[in-house]
C-alpha cells in the first residue's frame, strides 16, 4: 500500500538547514498495523505527513498504491486523500462550533455523498463507537476519550484504506487510552491499514511492525508476527 525510497525531508531557512528524514526506505502492506517510535525532533511526525501526503518530500520516493505521488500537487494530493486516507491526531482537531454528528459527516460532504447516505454512514459508525448517544453535543461538553472517538469515527467514516494516527492517546489517561488502542486494532483486524506515531511503548505493542526512528533514520525494526 505504502513504499518509499530514500525519502528525505530537508527544512531550509536563510541560516539553517536540518535534514529531518534521511533517505527512508520503507514498506507498509495493506492490511499492515505499523507503530513508528523514537525521541522528539527524529521525523515522526514528518514522516507522517509525508506517508498522508500532507506534504511532499524534498528527495526520494514515496508510492500510495502503486502511484508514484511524491511529486504531487496539492490539488492532486488532496483529491487522492479523500475516501483514502483518515487521521487522527493527538489534539484530537475537532471543529467546536459542530456537534459530534456534524464533524462526523465534514469528510462525507467534502466527496459530496447525498444526504441520505451520510446520515447512514455517520449514524453508522457513531453506534459502533458507542458515541452515539452524544451526537448532538459540542466537543466542549464531551471528555478527552469521548472526543477522540469522535475524531476516531470522522477518520473512518469514508471507510478509508488507511488511518494515520499521531499520539492518538498522548492527550488521555490510561483507561482512555486503552480504549482507543482496541479501538485502532478492531479497526485493523477489519482490514483498515494503521500507521501510528507514538511515544508508548504499550500502545507500540498493539502493532504488528515497530520501526524505531533517530535523527531522521530508521535504527531498528522489530516484526512481532506474520500476519
Amino acid at each position: 500500500m505504502l513504499k518509499t525510497i530514500n525519502l528525505t525531508k530537508i527544512f531550509r531557512t536563510d541560516e539553517v538547514e536540518t535534514t529531518a528524514l534521511n533517505k527512508i526506505t520503507m514498506e507498509v502492506s495493506s492490511g499492515d498495523f505499523v507503530a513508528v517510535m523514537g525521541p522528539s525532533g527524529c521525523g515522526k511526525s514528518t514522516l507522517l505527513n509525508i506517508l498522508g501526503m500532507l506534504d511532499n518530500p524534498t528527495e526520494g520516493e514515496l508510492y500510495f498504491s502503486d502511484l508514484e505521488v511524491s511529486k504531487y500537487s496539492e490539488r492532486n494530493r488532496t483529491n487522492l486523500r479523500k475516501g483514502n486516507i483518515g487521521f487522527v491526531f493527538q489534539s484530537f482537531n475537532l471543529i467546536e462550533e459542530l456537534n459530534v454528528y456534524e464533524n462526523v459527516e465534514l469528510p462525507l460532504l467534502y466527496m459530496k455523498v447525498s444526504s441520505s447516505e451520510r446520515k447512514k454512514k455517520v449514524n453508522e459508525v457513531l453506534e459502533r463507537m458507542k458515541i452515539v448517544h452524544r451526537k448532538k453535543h459540542f466537543p466542549q461538553q464531551l471528555s478527552g476519550g469521548q472526543q477522540q472517538r469522535v475524531a476516531i469515527s470522522r477518520a473512518v467514516v469514508t471507510k478509508p484504506k488507511l488511518i494515520l494516527a499521531d499520539e492518538p492517546t498522548g492527550n488521555l489517561d490510561s483507561a482512555n487510552g486503552e480504549e482507543v488502542m482496541n479501538l485502532l486494532t478492531e479497526l485493523n483486524k477489519d482490514g483498515t491499514t494503521i500507521v501510528m506515531v507514538t511515544h508508548s511503548p504499550s500502545d507500540a505493542e498493539y502493532a504488528h511492525r515497530i520501526i524505531q526512528l533517530f535523527d531522521g533514520h530508521i535504527v531498528t525494526e522489530n516484526i512481532k508476527h506474520v500476519l
